[in-house]
């Protein structure tokens, strides 16, 4: 007789957002959590499902937050963000839902001021960075390696090390790489506010699209995100709901500036698949316009003929698939008006490395700084 299989339990998380959360947070606690394997519940604390977050990127939460107060999770944990914060403390059921989580003993925390404003006035906070229950994050740069050390907690130092940092590759995972390169250097400055074009697809990568938006338009970039779906809504590589500005055809009658293209292997498949795009990269290239990928997008870029003559890098697990290997070890390269990322654990450093470049090294260094990310 065959022996019973053991019933797998997956880890359940709930990730609270509100109007004016952080959406550089919210998609790196999502993100990570969920290719460790959790179930993430993202609760909007409003009226409406759909939240506008900080930086102007709208997510679709899963559910309300008032469906998850009889639920059971291992792990509540809040992002930052102004005024997304004082919205989170005044809710009185995701307060009932974290108290009783923490007088359980079950694992909690929260991103950059979610200390201070939320859980040091529901008394919950100890003041220390990982405190038993309690783990916390002093700024929105931190918020990978904050994601990090709480899924070593829930799963363990295998899944952390085998899987998460060799999918994420965050700083210092491989100590043979090499932070940044740059091959013919050309000048990226503008006379007037650069203007961005962002397009997204379905299973498009999520952090890949809100990183590079959020830190463009905290330099005051005037970022576009447009969807080749036929809706403005996009579900990224990770579950997350995105919502565009605008439709990617709506969107090219107008003029780019620089052209971002997120990773994600299938989404970087429908991506290449738009000939809209694919007509509009190769209109960049010819005239000597900025465009820059990210992780599989680079290969997808390669097949289309667009890094020939340049040096790129992609990530370690397609890092074979590209006509020229010899910059693969770099965590973000630039060749002239093309950069390019090793993936999504180093997308913070290629969005900063576009401010340096179109806006210069003083714009980008404030901007790292107010994130509390150190850079270069």
């Amino acid at each position: 007789m065959e022996a019973p299989q053991k019933k797998f339990v997956a880890t359940q998380v709930l990730l609270p957002i509100a109007y004016g959360s952080e959406e550089t947070e919210v998609v790196t606690l999502v993100d990570v959590f969920r290719g460790g394997g959790a179930l993430v519940k993202v609760a909007s604390v409003e009226n409406d499902i759909q939240i506008e977050c900080s930086s102007g990127v709208k997510f679709v939460a899963d559910t309300f937050i008032s469906d998850c107060e009889s639920q059971i999770f291992d792990l509540v944990v809040l992002p930052g963000g102004m005024p997304g914060l004082e919205r989170l403390q005044d809710c009185k059921v995701l307060r009932k839902i974290t108290e009783a989580h923490a007088k359980e003993g079950r694992l909690y925390g929260s991103s950059s001021e979610a200390s201070a404003v939320v859980l040091e006035k529901w008394g919950l906070l100890k003041g220390c960075q990982v405190d038993g229950m309690v783990t916390t994050s002093q700024g929105l740069g931190l918020t990978l390696d904050f994601s990090l050390s709480i899924a070593e907690q829930l799963f363990g130092k295998k899944i952390l090390n085998e899987e998460l940092s060799s999918l994420m590759v965050p700083r210092g995972w491989n100590k043979c790489e090499v932070a940044k390169e740059e091959y013919n250097v050309d000048d990226w400055s503008l006379q007037n506010i650069p203007q961005v074009l962002v397009p997204i697809a379905n299973r498009s990568d999520e952090m890949e699209i809100v990183v590079v938006v959020d830190v463009l338009r905290r330099a005051k970039a005037n970022v576009v995100v447009a969807s080749v779906e036929d809706s403005l809504e996009i579900v990224a590589a990770r579950g997350t709901k995105i919502v565009a500005d605008r439709l990617f055809k709506d969107a090219i009658l107008s003029n780019y500036d620089f052209i971002h293209l997120p990773g994600g292997w299938y989404g970087a498949q429908k991506l290449g698949s738009t000939e809209q795009l694919i007509d509009l990269l190769r209109e960049h290239a010819e005239s000597n316009k900025a465009y820059g990928v990210v992780c599989a997008a680079a290969v997808m870029l390669d097949t289309k003929g667009l890094l020939k003559g340049k040096k790129a890098t992609t990530h370690p697990h397609y890092s074979n698939k590209l006509s020229d290997q010899s910059s693969v070890n770099v965590r973000v390269v630039i060749d002239g008006k093309l950069i390019t990322s090793f993936g999504t654990g180093s997308t913070m450093e290629y969005a900063l490395s576009i401010v340096e470049k179109l806006f210069g090294m003083e714009r980008a260094n404030e901007v790292a700084e107010a994130m509390a990310f150190s850079y270069p």
